[in-house]
């Protein structure tokens, strides 16, 4: 029996990197995947959506067919008290003040396990299970890491049919690289992938859903109340559940605190400003300033 052709298939999450992996093989500087997979958790932010929607006339465009999977709703079923659901890594304030963190299950059964389902289908394994993938049939997947998360990379094959591939770190790219590539082309505005109420948010995120996502953060703010004892069915929680480091309700957590990491990044966004639009003073006739704006300073 012929053995099916290798399937290559993007692991598309429409953030920042997977954006620009799809964006860089529809313009051929990658070879085209045969297929992009998006699993929707049933909560990402209207923008990711949007994101989504414009990638898919890219992707149409390409000729790289473009599927959407999904479990179901996470947060419906987080909240559910009749439902099991994927562990989410709340942060645990104990019974006697210590500390903890729950388990993460969520992006396992609500990303990876539906994503492989689809490639299993697309390989020719049978429905309506699609367990079983006929011998010699291989998919090379996409995986949008970038070479700041070198340490996420693992050469652990987890099944047969399925080979890793990280185009981002043979093209040397970091987030900054993708974030500079993708405003350059008009997709500036790309956002992280990440579910309303994920307890991985920073500061940051969660100011820009309370600022400008009013309608979002109302969501977390309830989903937030909602899981003070883990929510659904299964074994109670023995402290109580938060969305926040803090472990104080989020209406209620300091996320106007910048914190260091914040200010890194601050710092190199000034850097690439700098570098994209030269120092706000220009050049001298007589010779190279030494970068500190001289602007509103009397001259000697």
């Amino acid at each position: 029996m012929a053995i099916a052709p290798t399937l290559t298939a993007l692991s598309l999450g429409a953030g920042v990197q997977s954006t620009t992996l799809l964006l860089l093989a529809a313009e051929g500087v990658l070879p085209r995947p045969d297929v992009a997979i998006f699993a929707d958790t049933g909560w990402e932010p209207a923008a990711v959506y949007a994101q989504l929607d414009r990638l898919a006339d890219v992707a149409r465009a390409a000729g790289i067919e473009l599927h959407r999977v999904s479990k179901g709703n996470l947060r419906a079923a987080a909240t559910d008290p009749a439902h099991r659901y994927a562990s989410v890594p709340y942060f645990i304030r104990n019974p006697d003040g210590s500390n903890g963190i729950g388990r993460r299950q969520c992006t396992s059964e609500y990303k990876l396990a539906p994503i492989t389902r689809k490639v299993r289908e697309l390989l020719g394994a049978n429905p309506p299970a699609f367990r079983r993938v006929p011998a010699g049939r291989v998919c090379e997947q996409w995986i949008g890491f970038s070479t700041d998360e070198i340490g996420r990379v693992s050469d652990r094959r987890r099944v047969k049919y399925l080979t890793n591939r990280y185009p981002l770190l043979d093209l040397g790219m970091s987030r900054k690289d993708c974030q500079r590539w993708l405003a350059a082309r008009g997709w500036g505005d790309t956002v992280k992938s990440a579910c309303i109420g994920c307890p991985f948010h920073g500061n940051r995120a969660w100011r820009d859903l309370r600022d400008n996502h009013p309608g979002e953060w109302v969501d977390a703010v309830a989903f937030d109340a909602a899981i003070r004892n883990g929510g659904a069915r299964g074994s109670s929680l023995r402290g109580t559940a938060y969305l926040h480091a803090s472990r104080v309700p989020l209406d209620q957590a300091p996320i106007d605190r910048i914190t260091r990491a914040e200010r890194r990044d601050d710092q190199v966004d000034l850097f690439d400003v700098l570098a994209e639009e030269g120092d706000p003073d220009g050049c001298s006739p007589y010779g190279c300033r030494s970068g500190t704006p001289t602007q509103g300073r009397a001259a000697a």
